[in-house]
């Protein structure tokens, strides 16, 4: 069974705040706060990465991702992203209407087609909450597109439900989603709680050279 982000069947939660403790190959970097708010009919969605031990006497500045947009019968449709992480900052403009996707990275400026139910690398997160509640097999697939800033890539997850894994923040009953991949790809893995509005609770990146980065949940408070 094939779905295609976005579907949504309820209504987002008023907000929801999550703390993740990030890792590299197993040595923790720092921690990730995100904030997800909405009034039912726009959202904001922020992350905020700050590098903790001897990396923070380096890396003073954390990463920031910005994510605004309304929220339809459809889940999230993002109009602006914004990132900035080393001096360095990505934006990205969502124009429905037009069809167009306004990239600026690096001092550039270029347009692409949008497709439908396009999503940012942070509003995806939260476009989940939606999706994942009309699968409802113990293994299918999802699809959608995303851009980062510096470009749109689409992106192809298999589904399991009923994956049980252990964090900080507590045993949790997850569904877990794993990215296929082409040779030299990154992997990505996610894992999201039905408990707790189907947030994500653990992710998983495997750069093409090995290097594994993890992102695992420490808090996480909702709000009706």
């Amino acid at each position: 069974m094939l779905v295609s982000l976005p579907i949504a069947n309820a209504a987002a939660p008023a907000s929801a705040s999550v703390t993740y403790n990030l890792f590299r190959n197993g040595i923790m970097l720092g921690t990730i706060t995100e904030q997800f708010e909405t009034n039912g009919a726009t959202y904001r969605a922020t992350s905020e990465a700050r590098a903790t031990g001897l990396l923070a006497l380096i890396q003073r500045e954390p990463v920031r991702f910005l994510s605004v947009g309304t929220l339809t019968k459809d889940g999230l449709r993002p109009l602006r992203f914004e990132g900035r992480q080393a001096g360095k900052s990505v934006s990205a403009d969502f124009d429905w209407p037009g069809a167009k996707l306004t990239l600026i990275h690096d001092g550039l400026n270029h347009a692409l087609a949008l497709p439908q139910g396009a999503q940012d690398r942070l509003s995806i997160m939260y476009q989940l909450m939606f999706a994942v509640r009309n699968v409802n097999a113990k293994s299918s697939f999802m699809d959608f597109a995303m851009t980062n800033g510096r470009k749109l890539e689409r992106y192809r997850y298999t589904t399991q439900s009923d994956v049980t894994i252990d964090t900080p923040f507590m045993r949790l009953n997850t569904i877990h989603l794993v990215k296929q991949r082409e040779a030299d790809d990154t992997g990505t893995e996610i894992w999201i709680a039905p408990e707790y509005g189907n947030l994500p609770v653990k992710v998983l990146i495997i750069e093409d050279d090995g290097v594994r980065y993890e992102q695992v949940v420490t808090r996480l408070e909702i709000k009706p």
